[in-house]
């Protein structure tokens, strides 16, 4: 079986986005499953969330993209969590300027990944909160699309932004992409216009909304300056409780005709 391949994309900033990436392959692989994040957001937050240090990179997604290294001699294992990171630094931030004349350049992320298409279940792609040539590799290279955001009145027109974008990357590029799911992230029940935006978001996406709401959370805030997934540094928070939970969520979504593990 080919490794299922997941953009974690928005538009919009700050909405828990490399937290939903690491958090949900450290979930996927305590469920069993072979996962490979792959960071392509030139800060290198997911990289560097997952215990490796991006300043002394000898291979990254940027050799990768460029065609001066394979994804096999660039991934590294995470340093807790059991799953492997195709890593990034500033570098990827030249990579849109020395491809911008390459033939077939939004399609560099889904080449390299056929090589290790069978070395992994899932394949989660944290993409930068902007539409540009590294956004569009991740989107090219993915057959869904897993949205977090923040139940706030911004995020609904930066949805829409996206729900755009993916319209004309399915017409022009990428026909096979749709939406996994939308995730509530950093969520407040006690909000009231937390509640009317996610009820909004219900009556437009329907099933579309994953059952799985993220809280606000400390720990997973504290997380990543460990260089740990919220699931390893307080597996008992309610954040890492949430993002079990939407693993599972996303397993019995995307492998409907198995047996979901309990956790």
């Amino acid at each position: 079986m080919t490794a299922r391949v997941i953009a974690i994309a928005n538009q919009k900033g700050g909405v828990g986005k490399t937290t939903t990436v690491v958090n949900l392959a450290a979930g996927l692989a305590e469920l069993g499953r072979r996962v490979l994040i792959v960071d392509l957001d030139p800060q290198g937050n997911a990289t560097m969330g997952s215990g490796i240090g991006k300043q002394s990179l000898e291979r990254s997604v940027y050799q990768v993209l460029l065609g001066d290294a394979t994804v096999e001699e660039a991934r590294q294992p995470a340093k807790e969590g059991g799953y492997d990171v195709l890593p990034a630094n500033r570098d990827l931030g030249g990579a849109e300027l020395e491809l911008v004349n390459e033939l077939a350049r939004e399609a560099r992320l889904k080449n390299a990944l056929v090589a290790v298409e069978n070395d992994y279940d899932y394949v989660l792609i944290d993409c930068p909160p902007s539409l540009n040539l590294l956004t569009l590799n991740g989107l090219v290279a993915a057959s869904s699309v897993l949205i977090p955001m923040v139940c706030e009145y911004y995020a609904l027109e930066g949805l829409s932004d996206l729900v755009t974008t993916l319209r004309k990357v399915r017409a022009v590029v990428n026909p096979r992409i749709e939406i996994m799911g939308l995730l509530r992230t950093m969520f407040d029940a006690r909000s009231n216009l937390s509640q009317q935006v996610a009820e909004q978001l219900a009556r437009h996406f329907g099933n579309k909304v994953l059952d799985t709401v993220v809280p606000r959370n400390v720990r997973l805030a504290e997380a990543p300056s460990h260089g740990l997934p919220g699931l390893i540094y307080d597996r008992t928070s309610r954040g890492a409780q949430a993002y079990l939970a939407l693993a599972q969520e996303l397993v019995s979504r995307m492998e409907p005709a198995t047996e979901t593990p309990s956790v």
